[in-house]
């Protein structure tokens, strides 16, 4: 499957396997105002875990403040992700709760 090249159209394609999924609700994180700085692209639940996932093209990497915010995430137990697909979110949704896709904690003092 060839993956979309714009960050929109891999959203979609992304909300739209999600949205499939018995039981998950997921929503998409517009910015505005009353949000924060480099939170995930899309948020929700899945099976009673909290997730967030941060959506790139191919290639392309989460900014250092979007890699805080997922590491803030993980610590309080979310399951969070950068991922370039909808297979790929699909995978960091799987049974097991585990993602080779899962961003390395590294704290900075």
């Amino acid at each position: 499957m060839k993956v979309p090249s714009r960050e929109s159209a891999i959203l979609r394609a992304i909300l739209q396997a999600l949205r499939r999924l018995p039981g998950l609700v997921v929503r998409k994180r517009h910015g505005s105002a009353a949000s924060y700085a480099g939170d995930a692209d899309l948020y929700g639940c899945y099976r009673g875990r909290h997730f967030e996932i941060e959506i790139k093209r191919p290639g392309c990497t989460a900014t250092p403040l979007q890699q805080h915010r997922l590491k803030q995430w993980a610590r309080a137990g979310a399951l969070t992700g950068l991922v370039h697909s909808a297979q790929e979110a699909l995978q960091l949704l799987d049974e097991d709760g585990k993602s080779q896709h899962e961003l390395p904690v590294h704290d900075r003092a």
